[in-house]
């Protein structure tokens, strides 16, 4: 590091990473080798990452420094060091899902990775997540538990838990998850970060037509909001080897302009039979409720019950699994639970099964829809309780691992299941651990969150990173 230069702090964000190497303050290098010490130290004790990619990283941070000092154009993410989900192919290494059964390197970059990396990001490393994604918990019998930075006793959530650890610690400023029941909002509600689940069809799963049929879609993990509105500018658009094709955005969502007073729904009722909210998760809300009222925005509590998803969201994680399952070269190497799992797909989701799960969908998505006629945006918790201590998976089946992951979807599966975008918000905290509340909005209205939690981060911004 020279002296006229200074690696950026543990809590710098995508957008101030970038503007400092574009200016000349720090260098790709520089943020990249900081970023790698603090994965370095943190490694032992939250386990965020299965694999780091140290010399390749910095070999790709060099090249950037070098065009930068040839006067070559500058993506806006240039530098900036980012972490990217096991499930997603990172060329040269291989993709694991989170298990031990992946194969050799993987031969090209995912979609996303590509878009990445055209925009000046360096990617670092893979992070945890659990075997395919199947659970709430970021636990695995190949790379062991994954921890909070808040309280290592807890659980990251899951399934895009060492994403979202990565984040909150400080170690990247940015990560990639995806969500198919709530893989993104359930970790940044364990680990206070944002987290945006996009519109279905808004970001690639190429090379994969699809994830888990209707169900999922790629996204990020952030510490600000602008910052996931940066990115999902760089990430919006499919190809044609995608399945779902959102609408192309009206705007850029980063620097959106100000918008309308809305109406929002607060519901409090979970779409799960016999799972409620724990009184924090009611404060979290309500607390938030009295911000956006005092906002301009007009809140109306409903007491409407959303339906629940299960006949159609069960099928589509078996029948999204058995895929998975079979791409896998070493499929003798799955976790006990994850070959019972992968057995019941094969056994009760044959395709016409799976075609029927995906038309329940569209008829229950009909049904909710007609919320969307009352209010411009829905407000529920994230979560139905705080996070979770760490060994939810340990020496749980399949079945004890279902029933054990029912509570933490509860708020969230249902709009998998129709698709919606829906982000989880930092909301505060309750005896140490995060607390988090779910905005939702009708399809397409990406815009609509970022401009609301941005509205809510600026009356009452949330800590970017735990002390220590």
């Amino acid at each position: 590091m020279t002296d006229s230069t200074a690696a950026p702090p543990p809590d710098a964000g995508v957008a101030e990473t970038a503007a400092e190497v574009r200016a000349g303050k720090t260098t790709a290098a520089e943020a990249v080798d900081q970023a790698l010490a603090r994965i370095e130290r943190a490694q032992p004790r939250l386990r965020a990452f299965v694999l780091v990619m140290a010399e390749r990283a910095r070999a790709e941070a060099a090249e950037l420094d070098a065009r930068q000092a040839a006067g070559a154009p500058l993506g806006p993410l240039h530098g900036v060091p980012m972490a990217v989900k096991d499930e997603l192919d990172v060329a040269g290494v291989p993709t694991g899902y989170g298990g031990a059964a992946g194969g050799g390197p993987a031969a090209a970059d995912a979609e996303v990775v590509r878009r990445l990396r055209a925009a000046g990001a360096v990617i670092v490393g893979k992070t945890a997540m659990p075997e395919f994604g199947i659970w709430p918990y970021t636990e695995s019998v190949a790379h062991g538990h994954t921890r909070n930075p808040w309280s290592p006793a807890h659980t990251p959530g899951g399934s895009s838990g060492g994403s979202a650890a990565a984040v909150a610690a400080g170690l990247v400023p940015a990560a990639t998850g995806a969500d198919g029941g709530g893989s993104i909002r359930i970790p940044a509600a364990c680990c206070g970060v944002f987290g945006l689940k996009p519109q279905r069809g808004r970001v690639s799963s190429a090379p994969r037509p699809d994830l888990w049929g209707a169900l999922g879609t790629v996204g990020v993990l952030t510490r600000t909001v602008a910052d996931s509105a940066l990115l999902y500018d760089v990430l919006a658009g499919t190809v044609a080897a995608d399945r779902w094709h959102a609408p192309a955005p009206a705007a850029p969502y980063a620097d959106p302009e100000p918008g309308p007073r809305l109406r929002i729904g607060l519901l409090l009722r979970t779409a799960v039979p016999g799972s409620t909210a724990a009184p924090s998760c009611v404060a979290a809300v309500r607390e938030t409720a009295e911000a956006l009222a005092g906002l301009g925005h007009e809140i109306v509590e409903d007491r409407y019950r959303l339906p629940d998803p299960t006949d159609t969201f069960l099928p589509q994680v078996l029948g999204g699994v058995r895929a998975d399952a079979g791409r896998m070269p070493h499929p003798e190497l799955l976790e006990r639970r994850t070959r019972a799992v992968v057995r019941l797909g094969r056994v009760a989701v044959p395709p016409p099964v799976l075609r029927w799960a995906e038309r329940r969908g569209d008829r229950l998505t009909a049904r909710v829809f007609a919320l969307f006629d009352r209010y411009d945006v829905l407000l529920t918790p994230t979560l139905t309780g705080p996070p979770p201590p760490i060994g939810r998976m340990d020496g749980a089946g399949m079945l004890r691992g279902a029933l054990r992951a029912v509570p933490m979807v509860a708020y969230t599966a249902l709009w998998n299941v129709c698709g919606n975008p829906a982000a989880a918000v930092p909301a505060g905290f309750a005896d140490g651990l995060p607390r988090s509340v779910q905005l939702v909005a009708p399809p397409n209205g990406e815009h609509t969150l970022l401009r609301l939690a941005a509205e809510l981060e600026r009356v009452r911004p949330w800590v970017a990173v735990p002390p220590g």
